[in-house]
């Protein structure tokens, strides 16, 4: 392929055109997402964001040069990067998406499993062991890629779902919660968190898909339920992060944390789930979510979605990560999709205006790469493009495709 143009920034439009119509406005938006990411992204991280030397994906490139950061990499990254290819080739991306996913996950099976038959939670780039502690986040994501690849590859279906059925069971056998869902560690350790069964369950219903028949609608519905039932305050009715070992929000101060792209997040899931299941609490919970996201979570200065809350709603951490705004992507769309008239037409538009915020992030050299961390004062933190961002900017993309499609 040719070599991708180092370009400059300040390339970019700062917002989308609006024509005065939402559906209009949104579909000009994600078909800017789809370009950026068709003409940018995906080469910039085939060029780059590939091991060639040692096998699997980089950990972040370098701002500007596009070169790799010296970092260990993530159990939680490669599972991510393995779907973000998957993807684009769904999107009609002409690179070699099949080999490229294929090759990764290879390559994470060969270097993350353990004997026991759990994820190492991050190797040196040459594929050397450096940190085997169990984190449940991880297995989600484990368990998430091999659902997108089940998908992607029929032809190893059989195989797929078998190491997917036989991690569950290993999960439930020694992090089973005595209610529901996981504990953190054997032997127990605190906080519980709430995080890793957001990805769980998005992991379950991805496996769902092509396992109807297997365990995971009923490992969805658990979830939601937990959710429903535990990490959501029955009070305001937001989510919260951190709990005690009867899933009671934890005593200290950590028990307080409300963060603004995880009711964005949840309620993309349970607004999904909802529908699935003809379950209108749960629909009802995810427009709540959405609600104390939009009114509570959004800098009115930045115009972007802030990393956290306190349990009153006031602002504990101003800082505004990439994937919050993904986030807001992806409720916005699907809870559009479940609405109609002017109701419709408001979800569209905050859509919109979250895809805006995305770009924000996007304004860097090479173009396909982001930044991460917009601080309070409206700057950047310095750091390299981390990859793990490339799963929630595709997932985001991919739902805004998808609910465009069905609304045209």
């Amino acid at each position: 392929m040719s070599p991708v143009r180092i370009a400059g920034t300040g390339q970019m439009m700062s917002s989308t055109e609006r024509t005065g119509k939402p559906a209009s406005d949104f579909q000009a938006a994600t078909n800017r997402l789809t370009d950026w990411l068709l003409s940018s992204a995906l080469p910039v991280w085939q060029e780059f964001g590939i091991d060639l030397e040692n096998g699997g994906f980089h950990e972040a490139l370098e701002l500007g040069t596009a070169a790799p950061a010296d970092l260990p990499k993530r159990a939680r990254v490669q599972p991510r990067q393995i779907y973000s290819f998957i993807e684009g080739g769904r999107f009609g991306w002409q690179g070699p998406w099949q080999k490229i996913a294929r090759n990764g996950l290879d390559w994470f099976q060969a270097h993350y499993r353990l004997e026991d038959g759990t994820v190492a939670a991050a190797v040196a780039p040459d594929g050397t062991k450096t940190d085997v502690s169990f984190d449940l986040y991880n297995h989600a994501f484990t368990l998430f890629a091999l659902g997108q690849a089940v998908a992607a590859f029929p032809e190893l279906k059989q195989a797929l779902l078998s190491d997917a059925n036989t991690l569950l069971a290993l999960l439930k056998a020694r992090y089973a919660h005595p209610e529901r869902g996981f504990r953190e560690a054997n032997p127990d350790r605190l906080p519980l968190c709430s995080n890793p069964h957001m990805h769980m369950f998005e992991a379950a219903l991805a496996l769902s898909d092509v396992e109807p028949e297997g365990p995971w609608p009923a490992l969805a519905d658990e979830i939601a339920t937990l959710a429903m039932t535990r990490f959501i305050d029955a009070g305001n009715g937001g989510l919260r992060e951190f709990f005690d070992m009867d899933w009671s929000p934890m005593p200290d101060d950590r028990g307080r944390v409300m963060e603004p792209g995880h009711q964005f997040e949840w309620a993309w899931l349970l607004a999904k789930w909802g529908a699935l299941r003809g379950n209108e609490e749960a629909r009802a919970k995810a427009r709540r979510l959405y609600e104390i996201g939009m009114t509570y979570g959004i800098c009115p200065a930045r115009k972007v979605a802030i990393m956290a809350l306190n349990d009153d709603f006031s602002v504990r951490d101003p800082l505004a990560r990439l994937w919050g705004q993904t986030e807001w992507i992806k409720a916005a769309a699907v809870l559009a999709e479940q609405s109609d008239g002017a109701e419709r037409d408001t979800f569209l538009a905050d859509a919109v205006r979250a895809v805006d915020a995305l770009f924000v992030y996007f304004d860097v050299a090479p173009l396909g790469l982001w930044r991460d961390k917009l601080l309070a004062d409206g700057s950047f933190k310095e750091e390299p493009a981390p990859a793990s961002s490339f799963y929630h900017i595709i997932c985001a993309i991919a739902e805004a495709r998808r609910v465009t499609d069905r609304l045209t």
